[in-house]
């Protein structure tokens, strides 16, 4: 699997560690960071591609819309892969179901978890 940094045969521009799947792309001073494409708003690309974030941060990189467009797909189909596998290998999965509220047989009004504020 690509690890960040490897530019060597075989990289694909995303890493696959299990406990962040990014995409891996380059500023234009050449030096790479890796960046979560759940978190991409929009990208242009005029002349330069800038990718854009939901909270306002603009990075712009080297690479074409295309080539981020394309990773951001491999990345997502990594994650949907992933979950088929751990759903193959035997992991139970939970149903979500509702939950009774409990309250404490002696208080006589529940209580918040914060306080409120009037």
């Amino acid at each position: 699997m690509p690890i960040v940094g490897n530019n060597g045969p075989g990289w694909t521009g995303f890493t696959t560690s299990r406990d962040a799947l990014m995409i891996v792309v380059t500023r234009l001073n050449d030096s790479h960071f890796a960046i979560n494409p759940d978190l991409i708003e929009r990208i242009t690309a005029n002349p330069d591609t800038t990718l854009i974030r939901v909270d306002g941060a603009k990075y712009i990189v080297t690479e074409s819309m295309c080539e981020v467009i394309d990773r951001i797909s491999r990345y997502r189909a990594t994650v949907i892969a992933l979950t088929h596998e751990l759903s193959s290998n035997g992991h139970q999965q939970r149903a979500l179901e509702l939950v009774e509220n409990v309250t404490h047989p002696d208080a006589e009004h529940p209580m918040p978890l914060r306080p409120r504020k009037i």
